[in-house]
């Protein structure tokens, strides 16, 4: 059935009548047209920018972790994807837009601390996001309102979350990772990272713990125990030996308990790592608590004997009294502490045994501190972290019945003169040992090498030491040192498989680059469209909106189509465009200097 238009019309010729101008006379006429020239407003303009205008990526970020090896690896892998979205990482809090700050939970002053650089940045009128331990287990505190936080298991999502920070939103991302309902370890092993020291990685084999101490926090951040996969582990630490690390760390809240939810030990592992151990890198241990290191005994001596592993141990004891480790809940007595120490001091002779011990924890006697104190003279520890005792909230142990805070001071002052009156490396002066230099000492004056049993030695600070294995004659000992005089005539041996990678630099750059990368100025593009989109503001109150597409419209998925002419802008619109586009090109070239 004809519509109504086509029984008006039967062609489109038509519409046009013979007294009409034919395209010609058209075409003519255009030539005597003057155009007028649009009367613009001479008063200064001022761009009224939204907070969703600022173009994440490019800003400045300080970052600030406490606490354990765990925590500083988690910061490695935050600072590394930050870098490698184009943030830039700075050492100068003052010149930073952003603070990360990467909060410890074990001890009350490491909180303090935290809540303190909180409080300066806000003064500073800084950005704030916070991570760690902390707001991952009070998420709720009064002086995390308002703040962005990254949950201890979403580290890989730190760039999103700082991309919302710095356009003045708060994001809040605290959940756990989950394979078909089961907890994982964390977020992925191969991302960018940027190791505090190039010739050191530290791997996390695993999260949380199957313990639940009366006075621990932790474990309200991390949770239960979660692994790694070992061929997930193993991958970790080649990629990092041909990054030019020639030590590794091996770190989690209790690795003695590792693999116990996969269905693996710890030896299937460590001897799984030996295997990628370069002649002459280390590796280190971290810290194992008594019940499960003494399944592996037999096993575990012999891996701390090898060649290419530190025979170094760190088996917190906390307290020699079997009361006051019931009350604690640990698992264990003094006598299993004393037949994990009797047995490894037996079989890999000279082996360094830390161990860590709080004093003053609630119903603790002096009878008790006694025991404690007892343990140590008998064992002479070369490495022994003491603790006084604070309640943590939330805990079992903060409802019990404190020891007076006098008490729990002075035990501590006497525990620490008992430790500061024997020297454990007196005995050394004299030794040849083979060292390896990884590190500077603080004062700057030497660099810092470890022996096979993990002592620090000091060496002198020449350039073509470090990184690299030889031997030294210890002449001098000191209460948490040794020096060594490197021999004359002997070998200095490189145990990396590469160059080191330069302090700062992204480590696993080239794995996970061009994907992140792509995305990454696929979404500042995008977003320099919506700045050129914003609206000017003039003194006279008048807004002109800005057209992008055909018709003055924008395409509905907010990027730019073929279509798309940059002419069809005003000047305003181009100098936001121009901005915009110089900042990809910036990116472009960071990104090609990273990867070549």
């Amino acid at each position: 059935m004809p519509s109504a238009c086509d029984s008006l019309i039967d062609d489109i010729e038509d519409m046009v009548s013979a007294d009409d101008p034919t395209p010609q006379e058209r075409q003519y006429a255009r030539k005597s047209i003057i155009p007028r020239a649009r009367k613009r407003n001479t008063q200064q303009t001022t761009e009224v920018l939204q907070a969703d205008s600022v173009i994440p990526g490019m800003q400045k970020i300080w970052m600030r972790t406490w606490g354990c090896s765990h925590n500083n690896s988690d910061g490695e892998y935050m600072a590394g994807q930050l870098a490698a979205s184009g943030y830039r990482m700075t050492e100068d809090p003052a010149e930073a837009d952003l603070w990360l700050l990467n909060s410890c939970t074990v001890k009350n002053p490491a909180e303090d601390h935290f809540r303190n650089s909180i409080k300066k940045a806000q003064e500073q009128d800084k950005k704030v996001v916070v991570a760690g331990c902390v707001p991952q287990a009070q998420p709720r505190m009064d002086y995390l309102k308002g703040l962005s936080i990254i949950g201890v298991q979403q580290i890989d999502r730190v760039v999103e979350v700082v991309d919302e920070a710095v356009k003045g939103h708060s994001v809040r991302l605290l959940g756990q990772k989950k394979n078909n309902g089961k907890r994982l370890g964390g977020a992925r092993l191969d991302l960018p990272k940027i190791r505090k020291n190039p010739l050191i990685e530290i791997i996390s084999i695993n999260t949380g713990c199957l313990n639940a101490c009366t006075y621990c926090k932790t474990k309200h951040a991390r949770g239960d125990l979660a692994s790694y996969p070992v061929e997930e582990l193993v991958e970790r630490a080649r990629q990092s030996f041909q990054e030019g690390v020639c030590e590794i760390w091996l770190t989690s809240e209790d690795t003695g308990a590792y693999g116990k939810d996969i269905g693996t030990d710890l030896p299937t592992l460590l001897w799984r790592l030996v295997e990628e151990i370069p002649e002459g890198a280390m590796l280190r241990l971290g810290m194992t608590n008594p019940p499960y290191i003494l399944e592996h005994l037999e096993e575990m001596s012999k891996i701390l004997n090898h060649p290419r592993v530190y025979a170094f141990l760190h088996v917190p004891v906390q307290s020699a009294s079997d009361s006051v480790l019931m009350d604690m809940k640990r698992e264990y007595c003094a006598g299993d502490f004393r037949r994990v120490a009797d047995f490894l001091k037996d079989k890999v002779p000279g082996i360094t045994i830390a161990t860590d011990i709080i004093c003053g924890f609630p119903g603790e006697t002096d009878a008790d501190f006694q025991e404690t104190c007892d343990l140590v003279k008998e064992y002479r520890f070369p490495s022994l972290f003491i603790n006084q005792f604070y309640p943590r909230p939330g805990t079992p142990a903060a409802k019990m019945d404190q020891v007076p805070a006098q008490v729990k001071k002075q035990r501590t002052k006497e525990l620490s003169t008992l430790f500061h009156s024997y020297n454990p490396y007196d005995h050394k002066i004299g030794e040849t040992q083979q060292v390896l230099v990884t590190e500077e000492s603080f004062d700057a004056q030497y660099y810092v090498a470890h022996n096979k049993y993990y002592e620090q030695v000091l060496v002198p600070k020449r350039s073509e030491f470090k990184g690299k294995m030889f031997e030294v004659e210890i002449f001098e000992a000191g209460k948490h040192f040794l020096k060594g005089r490197p021999l004359d005539g002997h070998e200095v041996f490189t145990p990396s498989i590469a160059e080191p990678l330069q302090k700062g630099e992204v480590s696993g750059l080239t794995q996970t680059m061009s994907a992140m990368m792509t995305s990454r100025l696929e979404d500042i593009f995008t977003l320099s469209v919506d700045l050129s989109r914003q609206p000017i503001q003039s003194h006279d109150d008048e807004q002109e909106q800005l057209s992008l597409g055909q018709n003055g419209s924008v395409p509905s998925s907010g990027v730019l189509t073929a279509a798309w002419s940059p002419w069809s802008l005003d000047r305003e619109g181009l100098k936001l465009l121009s901005i915009s586009l110089a900042v990809v090109a910036i990116l472009v070239v960071f990104m090609w200097e990273k990867l070549h």
